[in-house]
């Protein structure tokens, strides 16, 4: 089972919740980050302390949700190692995790209902990074 931390800002928070119990219903470690309540934060405050989490960990995998995706992802992937990717499908899922092997998923609760999050975040978790050298050549051009 996977290792996850998640966060989300107050447009992401009822996703988030939905999204951990159902996490944790499967076995998985999920460590929630916040934000606690749904009033009104800063999501870069968020995204910020998932991606030191993921940094500072090993086989970690991190869920940020907001109303969107956009913000968290932008937040995210300012840190260099981090490569974050905003999902609404699962096909986008699966190819972000073997193409270029994304260790922060984003979601927004405004884009996709639990439903459709949940098939996300499965099929993100289960997939794993190719080792195809033009994938692994790829993602070392990433972390110049």
């Amino acid at each position: 089972m996977a290792k996850v931390v998640i966060a989300s800002d107050h447009g992401g928070f009822k996703l988030k919740g939905e999204l951990t119990a159902a996490l944790r219903d499967r076995g998985h470690a999920v460590d929630d980050l916040g934000t606690d309540s749904p009033e009104a934060c800063d999501y870069p405050d968020y995204a910020d302390i998932v991606a030191r989490r993921i940094l500072e960990g090993q086989d970690l995998k991190g869920i940020l949700i907001c109303g969107s995706g956009v913000g968290m992802s932008i937040a995210a992937n300012r840190h260099k190692g981090i490569r974050a990717v905003v999902c609404s499908d699962v096909y986008t899922a699966r190819i972000s995790r073997a193409h270029t092997d994304t260790n922060i998923l984003c979601l927004g609760e405004r884009v996709v209902g639990p439903g459709l999050a949940w098939e996300i975040v499965s099929t993100w978790l289960a997939e794993g990074a190719s080792n195809e050298t033009r994938h692994t050549s790829r993602r070392h051009q990433l972390d110049r």
